[in-house]
């Protein structure tokens, strides 16, 4: 699915990735772990193709980076809610839906679906200097998840959301996952990875330096509280 063989990244002259080789598979659930500086921000940003590496391979589903076809492959969901002023909720899932070509009768039932499950109905035809910021990040949420991409981004999912919210969050990605698509996601809320995580990459100064599964998510949660 997601191939990173030896990536290097520089930001000035800083090793942001230092030689990172990773994979994630078809309908597996990785969290990517680390304090900041680690390297997980820049490893999404190379991923979606917004920063070119200095070297290395990166291949998603028989694509590379920079072609439309590779970047049609992945969609990502931010930790902050980036939403346009001008278009109501039910606007943005049409932009994001037609910025894949996916926008179509089936998919508008996917977003009422989802809309009723975490609690936004009523709230399509705002704009969003008129949601709280958790309705902003359950739309954000939202956008992302209608898109039907092999590999699926998520920075810190769980920040904003009230606890039913988390709870259908949870469901949603089991449910992408059982459908086969690849989940990366970065959290520092570890309580929240039990029973959808597959497994665990730790990074530091741009290295792959663990790696783990559910069992470890104890001493996770004691190294980074």
């Amino acid at each position: 699915m997601l191939t990173a063989t030896d990536l290097v990244v520089k930001q000035g002259e800083t090793l942001a990735l230092d030689g990172l080789t990773l994979a994630v598979n078809q309908g597996e659930v990785v969290a990517l772990i680390g304090h900041n500086g680690a390297g997980k921000s820049t490893f999404f940003k190379t991923v979606m193709g917004l920063i070119e590496p200095r070297g290395g391979i990166l291949a998603l589903a028989g694509e590379t980076p920079p072609s439309v076809l590779y970047k049609q492959q992945v969609v990502y969901i931010p930790e902050q809610p980036f939403l346009l002023p001008e278009l109501t909720v039910f606007q943005h899932f049409q932009l994001y839906l037609e910025s894949y070509n996916q926008y179509k009768d089936e998919k508008v039932n996917e977003i009422y679906d989802l809309a009723n499950r975490f609690e936004i109905a009523g709230e399509l035809d705002q704009f969003p200097l008129e949601l709280s910021k958790g309705m902003k990040q359950k739309a954000q949420l939202i956008a992302g998840l209608i898109i039907d991409a092999p590999l699926l981004l998520i920075d810190e999912p769980f920040v904003g959301l009230d606890v039913y919210a988390q709870q259908e969050l949870t469901t949603v990605l089991k449910e992408k996952k059982q459908a086969g698509q690849a989940i990366i996601l970065t959290t520092h809320q570890f309580d929240q990875l039990s029973g959808i995580m597959d497994r665990y990459i730790m990074l530091h100064q741009g290295k792959l330096i663990k790696e783990g599964n559910q069992q470890d998510l104890g001493e996770l949660k004691r190294r980074f509280d």
